[in-house]
Parts: C-alpha cells; sequence; structure tokens
C-alpha cells in the first residue's frame, strides 16, 4: 500500500519546500523507491496558465498538457520521472469539479460544503496517484504557509487523510524559517514555536520540522525546539543555505531525513542510498574546466523564475560540457533603442527566450539580425523562433512587411499565424497547443545529429504556427524545416544551413532537461558556444588561465 509524506510550509513564504520535496524524493528514490511528487497550490485560478509571469513565474507544461506550477519542474529535474495533471491541484480545480457535481445532482440535494464535500476531493485528489499501487511513496506539497485562510481546507484533508491511512501510512514534515538577528548575534526560534503551535491548532502534529537557516543551528537548538514542538531531537533537521540547490540532497543525506522518514514509515527494507550519477554531475558542475558567456534575451528578465527551466538547462548542459554558463539577461524592449553591437558584444552565444504578446518583439528581431549576420551561436525557443523567422523573411527575403499575427493582426506577409482551428477560440486558459507531440527530423539535419533519432517528442505550449505558405521561399534561401509534425506538417525546428549554429523550435526544450538527462539541443548550443569562443578569442578557454 502507497505510503503518503506531506510537506507544509510556516512562517516565511519561498522557503523551499519543492526542493525539500524534490531532494527527499531524490534520497528514497537512490535507495530503490519508486517515488512521485504533487503539488496542492491554494490559489483559485484553475492552472497557472492564464498568469502573468511577474506574478507567478514559469508555468511549467508535462507531457500531457498540463498547466502547472514551477515547482513540478524541479520535481521531474531531480527524479527523472514525468508528473502530469495529477501531480497539480490548485483550490480553482478542486471547487470547480465539486460545482460540476452539484450541478449534475451527484450530491443528492444535500448543502454543499467545506467539510466534507471540498476536503472530500482534496482527499480523492491526494489518493489519486495511489490507486494503481505504481508508487511506493507519494510526496504532496502543499502551497503557501501555515496560517494562511486559503490553506486551512487542505490542512483538514491531511488531518482527516491521516486518520484513514494509519500511523505507518504517513507522515507530516513542517518547513520553518530560524532567522538570525545580526543585531543580537542570535538564532531565533520563536517563529518555528508560533508556526508549529498554529498547525496543532489544525489538529496535525508534525513528525519531523526542517529548519530553514543561514547558520548552523547545533544541539542546544535542536533540543529546544524538540521540547517546545514537540518532536524527537532526531527530528529536527537543519536545512542550511547551500550554494545550489543541487546541493540539498546530500545535505538532507547528511542530517539523516531519509532515514527518519523511512524509519517512522516502517519501511525495512531500503537499500544503501547510490547517488553516484548525482555526484558526478555535481563534481562537473562545481569544478568546471571553461567558462562562457550566453545572453538570455527575454521581456521578462525581473524575475528569474520566469525562465526557471532555461536557467536550470544551462546548468546540466553546461556540466556535460565541462563548462560554467554565464547568462546574460537582456531585456528584449531595451534592445530597440540600443546599440545592438555593443550590448551584445562579449557574448558567445545568444538564446532568444518565449513570451506571449508585442512589447520587445522589434529587439528580439534586431538582435537575431546581428547574431545572424556574425554568426554568433543563436537558439531560439518558441516566440524565439518565430522572432528568428520575421527576421529572415525581412532581411533575407526582402518582406519587409512580414510579421506575426500576433503583433500585428493586418500583415500582408502573415510568416507566423493561427492555425484554423485556433482561430475560433476566444477562451484563453488551457487552449493553446499543449503537451508532447512528436517531430520528425530530417537525417541531414543538425538536429537529427543532435537528437541520433528520427523522431523525438517535446512539449508544446503556444498559440501561432510558422505558416507553411512561406515554407519552400525558406527552403529555397537556406531556411530548412529541421523537423515537422507527422501529422499537421507543421514546422518544429528551422535550420539555417550557413550559420555555425543557429536553430529556433517551436517547442520548449527545457521543460524535459532533467539532472541526469540533460536536453540534447542546450549541450550541443553550449558546445557551439564553447567553441565559437575558442575559435574567436586568443585567450585560453580555461577559467583560471
Amino acid at each position: 500500500m502507497t505510503k503518503f509524506i506531506f510537506v507544509t510550509g510556516g512562517v516565511s513564504s519561498s522557503l523551499g519546500k519543492g526542493i525539500i520535496a524534490a531532494s527527499l524524493g531524490k534520497l528514497l528514490q537512490a535507495r530503490g523507491f519508486k517515488v512521485t511528487i504533487q503539488k496542492f497550490d491554494p490559489y483559485i485560478n484553475v492552472d497557472p496558465g492564464t498568469l502573468n509571469p511577474y506574478e507567478h513565474g514559469e508555468c511549467y507544461v508535462t507531457n500531457d498538457g498540463a498547466e502547472t506550477d514551477l515547482d513540478l519542474g524541479h520535481y521531474e529535474r531531480f527524479l527523472g520521472v514525468p508528473t502530469s495533471q495529477a501531480n497539480n491541484v490548485t483550490t480553482g480545480r478542486i471547487y470547480q469539479t465539486v460545482i460540476n457535481k452539484e450541478r449534475a445532482g451527484e450530491y443528492l440535494g444535500k448543502t454543499v460544503q467545506i467539510i466534507p464535500h471540498i476536503t472530500d476531493e482534496i482527499k480523492r485528489r491526494m489518493r489519486l496517484l495511489a490507486q494503481n499501487n505504481e508508487y511506493d511513496i507519494v510526496i504532496t506539497e502543499i502551497g503557501g504557509t501555515v496560517g494562511d485562510i486559503e490553506s486551512l481546507p487542505y490542512l483538514e484533508a491531511i488531518r482527516q487523510l491521516r486518520m484513514d491511512l494509519g500511523r505507518d501510512y504517513s507522515l507530516v514534515i513542517h518547513l520553518t524559517l530560524i532567522p538570525y538577528l545580526r543585531a543580537a548575534g542570535e538564532l531565533k526560534t520563536k517563529p518555528t514555536q508560533h508556526s508549529v503551535k498554529e498547525l496543532q491548532e489544525t489538529g496535525i502534529q508534525p513528525d519531523i520540522l526542517v529548519c530553514r537557516t543561514e547558520h548552523e543551528i547545533g544541539e542546544d537548538i535542536k533540543r529546544k525546539l524538540a521540547l517546545f514542538c514537540n518532536v524527537e531531537i532526531e527530528d529536527v533537521i537543519e536545512a542550511i543555505d547551500a550554494k545550489t540547490i543541487y546541493d540539498v540532497p546530500n545535505l538532507m543525506l547528511q542530517e539523516k531525513l531519509d532515514m527518519r522518514v523511512l524509519s517512522k514509515l516502517n519501511f525495512r527494507n531500503a537499500k544503501t542510498v547510490n547517488l553516484q550519477q548525482w555526484n558526478n554531475f555535481l563534481k562537473k558542475l562545481k569544478n568546471p574546466s571553461f567558462r562562457i558567456k550566453i545572453g538570455l534575451i527575454g521581456k521578462y528578465n525581473e524575475l528569474q523564475d520566469a525562465y526557471k527551466s532555461i536557467h536550470e538547462s544551462f546548468i546540466h548542459a553546461g556540466a556535460a560540457n565541462d563548462c560554467k554558463v554565464d547568462v546574460v539577461p537582456i531585456h528584449s524592449g531595451n534592445l530597440e533603442s540600443a546599440d545592438i553591437g555593443s550590448v551584445l558584444s562579449g557574448l558567445d552565444g545568444v538564446l532568444v527566450a518565449p513570451g506571449f504578446g508585442e512589447r520587445g518583439i522589434e529587439g528580439k528581431i534586431l538582435a537575431i539580425h546581428y547574431v545572424r549576420e556574425n554568426k554568433i551561436p543563436f537558439f531560439g525557443i518558441c516566440l524565439g523562433m518565430q522572432c528568428a523567422a520575421v527576421e529572415f523573411a525581412r532581411n533575407v527575403l526582402d518582406l519587409k512587411t512580414a510579421a506575426s499575427t500576433e503583433v500585428n493582426a493586418n500583415t500582408d506577409v502573415p510568416v507566423i499565424d493561427l492555425m484554423p482551428e485556433q482561430k475560433k477560440i476566444t477562451a484563453k486558459g488551457g487552449t493553446m497547443r499543449l503537451g508532447a507531440y512528436a517531430c520528425h527530423l530530417q537525417q541531414e539535419s543538425k538536429s537529427f545529429h543532435i537528437y541520433g533519432n528520427r523522431e523525438i517528442f517535446e512539449r508544446h505550449r503556444h498559440r501561432y504556427e510558422f505558416n507553411n505558405e512561406y515554407l519552400e521561399l525558406f527552403e529555397n534561401n537556406g531556411m530548412k524545416p529541421a523537423g515537422v509534425n507527422p501529422e499537421t506538417g507543421l514546422v518544429e525546428i528551422l535550420e539555417l544551413t550557413d550559420h555555425p549554429w543557429f536553430i529556433g523550435v517551436q517547442f520548449h526544450p527545457e521543460l524535459k532537461s532533467t539532472v541526469e538527462n540533460p536536453s540534447p539541443l542546450f549541450v550541443s548550443f553550449v558546445a557551439a558556444c564553447k567553441t565559437y569562443k575558442y575559435d574567436n578569442s586568443k585567450e585560453k578557454l580555461a577559467i583560471n588561465a
């Protein structure tokens, strides 16, 4: 029977519940257990698909087309196991389901209430991943912090579910903050005590405390927390700030978090932990021989989480290339009135990021024009590919009015356009081309050599497509469709033939990059940037040269 771990948070948001959950999941997986992680978000949006990136950060997309919280990206990057619709649930989705049932008469005329109807639906969703006994352990992260009014139904559902499951089949990990008061020179436990007290008032006693801290908390503080929070001293786990999130599994291993969990869940046959591949990655990450600079041109660079998966993919690809990748954020809107050459000088490659709307588009097109003509490695993702198509049409094909109809609905050269089935859609949520789709690669293409397969599956999140009316003209002038969707013929990859590395993709390869299986396109792009720096510099490539 599947066992459940619930991760709650207190004192402050952004403490890293997702990283702690993913790190614990990695350790349990490394001991031979089948693990998955799910996130319950207390906001009333049905999903984050319509949220502004500044508001919520990146919207992560799963193979089955779910638009989800960015924490699911951490789960996949750490565990290497795909997630799905069932791994991310919001209050909006819970209420939508309950209201639909009420409208259908499924509650037989009863008054629909938070308890039991909302909490029953939460419990059903919590147990969904355990239905087929596919997993030994399901880790459930609850968004927000204890004390938030939005989180109360989830905590009540956990209380009820723990009673249903029994002592050996569930536990609660409470992540909290131990602030350091510099003026007093002291770590303070009182916020954690209040947070645990608030959790206890909901009927939940945490089994394990994980304490985020800037300084080692020591045995005295652990003993104090154990006494006042009603846990054993061995169950007070220090989570000190790490240089990289990829250190956290090893830090939690040192603190024996996984062994405390297995003991409390009464697992008796755990294997010796095997983190060899993970630690090989860490060794490469921390001891690179080379260093390169890549410009990330986007519209949301003020918030790094807006491009979280891209940043992490560069970390994975850098380690695979024995290389430190310095990502230089460049706001595309600023390029429209800048000297492009001076802004992009010193870069070893340029990635033009995804996005929506017309803001900053011309800056992206100007940057692409510069890197195309100067043979600088270029990688365009989604909107980045579309901007590359517009730039090529304007400056190579001499179609000066070329545009995307997303930016100019009245253009007479719509090289990027809505497909007929999208033109009928007015609702915004969940209506784009979402999830994993097949792509057939041309055998003579660079992309085929990068992937080593004729057919690949990559994830999508977009509404506009390359207009195949212009495909022959593009091909005849050196911009090749290296990959197409086998069912629709839609272009998935554009490659420039007379350029060392110029690839635009309609899909999002960053969404499938993991620590142990980095994205082939990112690995190849970073390698091309290394080569470019070596070929264009008399200096040695080594960091310490």
